[in-house]
């Protein structure tokens, strides 16, 4: 049984971390004002505001602002201010105990899909492929605060995660498998090929996104995974979105899947709202999914939080 946090309550306290690429100040500041606004507290990592190049701070600055907020009992949610990159560089500053004694909810998408992942695995942490504090501002779609809110506040199951209705789930592979999600941003979790934080797919519901890369890397990408055993392991795969993923050599992502993954033969369903995207969906990382690829449907089939 996975450690399931405590659901989100209003007046509730909000830990702001920076786990990757700096995030400028207005930014930062304009979600913490929705948070506030929203009826929330928020407490501030001492290096959420901090730039060196490309990371915010070092990694062990980051990893401390991190382990600050599992210590802190105030803390009932840890909310990363974006991705980019330098997350996988925190990883052996956890304490993954202490994390583990100390379930906290957590969220995000991009590169902290290496954390949702390794906190799952090593501190067997119920984590939430969702928003990070840059959704919070104005032109989000109401449709990704409920699945946000949702998916950190409610208490029964089974329960739906459902595209907009403008946006269609649809079936490669039919099939019908129950098992935990992992997975999330293609380009971040490769990098853990070969690591002791490497992604454990062994009976678990695949998830793949991405933004921003040519189809022959994503190609590269799937490649990889599958000589790492990774699409062997797995009992289903779901494909997000390919945000501003340009077509390569005459192919595009959709070529890709159909070509390179559709052969492999696990029940396979793509288009989930999810990441990089406009909308995104609220994923659960822990908790047992049943994904149904004959009916296009996904669903939560346990409570994500405890009261």
């Amino acid at each position: 049984m996975a450690n399931k946090p405590r659901q989100l309550q209003e007046g509730d306290t909000i830990g702001i971390v920076t786990l990757g690429s700096p995030l400028d100040a207005q930014t930062i500041n304009q979600g913490i004002n929705m948070l506030k606004d929203m009826g929330f507290q928020v407490i501030v990592g001492d290096h959420a505001y901090s730039v060196s190049g490309f990371l915010a701070g070092t990694p062990e600055q980051q990893s401390a602002d991190l382990m600050a907020m599992f210590r802190n009992p105030q803390v009932k949610m840890i909310l990363p201010t974006r991705g980019g990159v330098g997350v996988a560089s925190i990883l052996p500053y956890l304490d993954y105990p202490l994390i583990s004694k100390n379930p906290k909810l957590i969220s995000g998408y991009s590169d902290i899909t290496i954390l949702l992942n390794v906190l799952y695995q090593y501190a067997n942490l119920v984590t939430f492929h969702s928003l990070m504090l840059l959704d919070f501002k104005p032109g989000t779609p109401p449709y990704n605060y409920n699945q946000f809110f949702n998916a950190i506040t409610r208490l029964t199951a089974p329960w739906p995660i459902t595209n907009p209705p403008e946006m269609q789930l649809v079936s490669k592979v039919p099939g019908n498998v129950t098992g935990p999600i992992v997975g999330g941003n293609l380009t971040s979790f490769v990098g853990t090929l070969g690591t002791p934080y490497e992604i454990d797919t062994k009976g678990k519901i695949l998830f793949l996104e991405d933004t921003h890369e040519p189809a022959n890397t994503i190609f590269r990408y799937i490649n990889h995974l599958k000589l790492a055993g990774k699409f062997d392991d797995c009992i289903g795969i779901l494909i997000g979105q390919c945000s501003n993923c340009e077509p390569a050599y005459g192919k595009t992502f959709e070529d890709v899947i159909d070509e390179f993954i559709v052969p492999l033969g696990k029940p396979l369903m793509t288009n989930i709202a999810s990441g990089h995207g406009l909308y995104k969906a609220a994923i659960p990382f822990g908790v047992n999914v049943n994904m149904n690829a004959t009916n296009r449907t996904l669903t939560v089939m346990e409570p994500t939080v405890i009261a």
